[in-house]
């Protein structure tokens, strides 16, 4: 295992200087699933707040272009792409998130967090239908770019 480039030598907490990394295509996708129960997924065409699922891509979207702002050590990032797709399944709601720069620094972190506040956000506009929703498996399927490559879950 590389040592966490997030730390200086004494152990301080340090932003990574990426200026001397090469500029290359970065993507990635990200995954987090909502699980709902049948009863409340069958009303959310019915929600007075609106379409959660609609309101979550868009949440998303804008999450991904704040993750500096939300992340501490993040580099903020010029987004080239992002999205979010939202499909619902007979136990909740899949979200998929996606990024991509070309910079010299991934954008894992802007898929995962536009994945996970897609998430929350689907949590908040359902909760007065039941609280006992959860926000599960959120983690990153691929990256692309930069001096590790690719990376695939599940490889």
């Amino acid at each position: 295992m590389n040592r966490l480039s997030h730390f200086d030598d004494a152990g301080a907490a340090r932003m990574v200087d990426v200026s001397e990394k090469a500029s290359t295509r970065r993507t990635a996708r990200a995954e987090a699933f909502v699980r709902i129960r049948p009863e409340v997924l069958a009303k959310l065409p019915e929600n007075p707040k609106g379409n959660p699922l609609e309101v979550a891509r868009i949440a998303g979207v804008m999450a991904a272009k704040k993750t500096s702002e939300l992340i501490p050590l993040c580099h903020p990032l010029a987004l080239t792409h992002a999205d979010v797709e939202v499909e619902v399944e007979a136990e909740g709601v899949r979200i998929t998130a996606s990024a991509a720069t070309t910079g010299p620094t991934g954008v894992e972190m802007e898929a995962m967090t536009a994945a996970s506040v897609a998430a929350l956000t689907v949590y908040d506009m359902t909760k007065a239908m039941d609280k006992s929703i959860s926000i599960e498996h959120v983690h990153l399927l691929e990256k692309t770019g930069g001096k590790s490559g690719t990376y695939r879950r599940g490889d």
